[in-house]
């Protein structure tokens, strides 16, 4: 049982190790996701803006054709008004005269607002792409200090990981998903923790686990955090040889 207490606190030490190693990143990952997500977010909107001017554009020229041949119209309708027989007919005529009068003014009215929004849009396509620069500069200045952060312990980290691997091999399945579950339910990832002074994590243990943790054969479960407690010469060993 010694050797099965030793090798769950070297894995908690490889562990622990690991998690300073991820510790040094901060929140970088994070903050470049967010980066990542800013500037998805305002590359669409400038997508939809060009969209939008694009559309714009062929809406104007749109109307431009819908204005000349209206205009056409106008003057054939009104040049076969001077030669009308009959009232019916003068009478049909202005109706359809008014009808194109009123599409020319309609589309003119139309074009004067998307000459208004065109005249908004650019400076606004300017402003967020200035912005999106201003965001992707950003995300390079983060994405290059998690590059040097990962360098400097990225050797560590896998050499750490190779062990643990090693040590997850040695120790039987049963103890593995024990270590494993107890780790994942802790926020700190301290599942093996150590003896000191007659204490696990600060909490004092009552005198007989304190023995039971010194006689180094049996798995001690500490009533209060629901860790394993070992005794402190575990770490001692596994510092000396994982260091």
């Amino acid at each position: 049982m010694e050797e099965v207490l030793q090798k769950l606190a070297n894995l908690q030490y490889i562990d622990s190790r690991i998690d300073e190693l991820k510790q040094l990143r901060g929140d970088l990952p994070e903050d470049i996701l967010d980066i990542e997500t800013d500037i998805n977010r305002h590359e669409a909107r400038i997508n939809k803006l060009e969209e939008e001017q694009t559309n714009l554009k062929v809406e104007k020229d749109n109307l431009d054709l819908e204005i000349k041949d209206a205009q056409n119209k106008l003057e054939k309708y009104e040049e076969q008004q001077t030669s009308v027989r009959n009232n019916r007919e003068y009478d049909a005529l202005t109706k359809e005269i008014e009808a194109q009068k009123q599409v020319i003014e309609n589309a003119e009215s139309r074009k004067e607002e998307i000459e208004k929004r065109q005249e908004e849009i650019g400076p606004e396509i300017e402003a967020a792409q200035e912005e999106l620069e201003k965001i992707k500069e950003l995300h390079a200045e983060k994405q290059e200090e998690l590059e040097e952060v990962v360098k400097d312990t990225d050797s560590e980290e896998k050499k750490l990981m190779d062990k643990r691997k090693e040590m997850e091999k040695e120790l039987d399945d049963r103890y593995l998903r024990s270590y494993n579950r107890l780790r994942e339910g802790l926020s700190n990832g301290l599942a093996v923790v150590a003896m000191e002074r007659g204490a696990a994590i600060g909490m004092a243990l009552p005198p007989q686990t304190q023995v039971e943790v010194r006689r180094k054969n049996k798995i001690i479960i500490d009533e209060n955090s629901g860790r394993i407690v070992v005794d402190p010469s575990f770490f001692k060993k596994a510092k000396e040889e994982l260091s």
